[in-house]
């Protein structure tokens, strides 16, 4: 087993488990907890970031890594890769949501001693299964304090696959040909963010290209496909910066979506390195790119 599925086993492991704000309040600080060391270990600059909600205080997770030497003074605006870490209760949430946080977990890694042009951003954000609010929260803030952002790519139920026949399901609406086997990685954008999921696609393509992917760009935020705004991106739209989520279509695919059967036996680990792949080359493309 090389050390990268070692890691990532390890990651699934601590992060899997019911980590739910009311049922299992002390496992959602203790995934917070873990990220943060992994983050930290892995040498970026690691912040919690509060918020509050029904008179209580949450965290997000934030981890920057700068460009050093000239383009440190250039003032790009940073890359962000965002994941949620909190589950529903009763589902143990491998794929929703540890598989994107083992993602974000080795973007870390990979880039632990890696140079870059532009800042990139590593955002693990709390109460998504609650209406997205902690992502609300952290793109209410940036939006007042005038940051800009040079995309979001969001990440949402990113390890299961099935080669099977009739696997995957299509959602109402999609006015696109989507495949009926489920071993395709979805990169869903908005129409402001066609070049981003552009962008996403050509690197996936370019550093796996054995790894499937279908693209779909929705007019304005989606409100016309309402389960295209599933997930965090969606908090990004809605505040005019450009994001795209990277998803397995979650119950489009996964029967054990939401269930209490969506534990680690049930991923996929090649196509998780898949996922894994397609990132850090995107990420490494859109780091080095030029656009402010």
């Amino acid at each position: 087993m090389s050390n990268r599925r070692i890691r990532i086993s390890r990651h699934l492991r601590a992060l899997t488990g019911e980590r739910h704000p009311d049922h299992s309040s002390r496992r959602l600080r203790d995934a917070a907890r873990y990220l943060a060391t992994e983050f930290s270990r892995c040498g970026w600059t690691t912040t919690r970031q509060p918020f509050r909600a029904w008179g209580k205080t949450y965290r997000n997770i934030l981890a920057v890594k700068q460009p050093s030497g000239r383009v440190a003074r250039d003032r790009r605006a940073p890359i962000l890769i965002g994941a949620h870490y909190d589950t529903v209760a009763g589902s143990p949430g491998a794929d929703d949501n540890a598989s994107a946080l083992a993602v974000l977990l080795e973007v870390a890694c990979a880039f632990r001693r890696a140079g870059m042009a532009r800042p990139v951003w590593l955002a693990a954000f709390c109460l998504e299964e609650q209406g997205l609010l902690g992502s609300r929260a952290f793109v209410s803030q940036i939006r007042q304090a005038g940051q800009e952002l040079a995309g979001a790519i969001i990440l949402e139920c990113v390890g299961y696959a099935s080669r099977e026949p009739g696997s995957q399901r299509i959602p109402p609406g999609v006015p696109i040909a989507v495949p009926t086997v489920g071993d395709f990685l979805g990169i869903i954008g908005n129409e402001a963010s066609r070049s981003l999921a552009a962008a996403v696609e050509r690197s996936a393509r370019q550093v796996l290209p054995r790894l499937p992917t279908v693209v779909l760009a929705v007019p304005a935020g989606g409100e016309m496909l309402p389960d295209v705004r599933r997930s965090d991106h969606a908090a990004f739209w809605d505040e005019g910066y450009p994001a795209v989520m990277l998803t397995d279509t979650a119950d489009f695919r996964n029967p054990h979506y939401h269930q209490p059967t969506d534990t680690i036996e049930t991923l996929d680990p090649d196509f998780l390195e898949g996922v894994i792949d397609a990132v850090v080359g995107s990420v490494r493309a859109l780091a080095a790119g030029e656009a402010r």
